[in-house]
């Protein structure tokens, strides 16, 4: 099938495109905006661009939102991780502020929610994944974006090479424990469901 993810980011399109094997995916076509994410939950905010992006293009499309959330801050960043230090903060300004509000230890969780619809049929409905961990005293790795090179991972990817943030694992590590994969996994199970 082929799925329009709601989203200009490259990182998330390679990300996900990798993900959902036997589906074409394709991002956001420049011509249309952005709507503004409003929603209190990443569900509501993957929804809203989600359903802007199907009303505008008559097809299915699907939209994640996804962060990580802080256990000593309440779950911030959470649905404002891209803003957590500003609206056009990059993701180091990002990164550097919840090194600086967050102790070291830190239990982390990186949620992800996609949202599927198809205007033709009516269909809405979403899936999550989580991936749990703890925040690093300080970055390390060059693969990843975001959070990655603060998130050290509680899942175990190799048993050698233990205490490695997401920057440091190999995409394929990566992708076997990482929220998005996860919900990647859940969408992948429900697309099946409904042929």
């Amino acid at each position: 099938m082929r799925l329009v993810l709601a989203t200009r980011n490259e990182h998330k399109v390679a990300e996900l495109g990798a993900l959902l094997a036997g589906h074409h995916l394709v991002g956001l076509p420049a011509h249309l905006g952005s709507p503004e994410e409003t929603g209190e939950t990443f569900a509501e905010n993957a929804l809203i661009k989600a359903w802007a992006a199907a009303d505008a293009l008559g097809s299915p499309v699907i939209a994640d939102d996804s962060g990580v959330e802080s256990a000593s801050l309440g779950g911030a960043p959470g649905v404002r991780s891209a803003r957590f230090a500003g609206p056009d903060a990059t993701d180091a300004e990002n990164l550097a502020r919840l090194l600086r509000d967050a102790p070291a230890g830190d239990a982390l969780a990186y949620v992800c929610v996609i949202a599927f619809v198809d205007p033709a049929r009516g269909e809405a409905w979403t899936v999550e994944g989580r991936c749990t961990g703890t925040l690093a005293a300080h970055p390390r790795g060059a693969n990843g974006f975001g959070y990655d090179p603060a998130f050290l991972p509680d899942d175990a990817v190799d048993r050698e090479r233990p205490g490695r943030t997401m920057a440091e694992l190999a995409p394929e590590e990566k992708a076997a424990i990482s929220h998005r994969s996860r919900a990647a996994t859940a969408l992948l199970e429900r697309l099946e469901k409904r042929r």
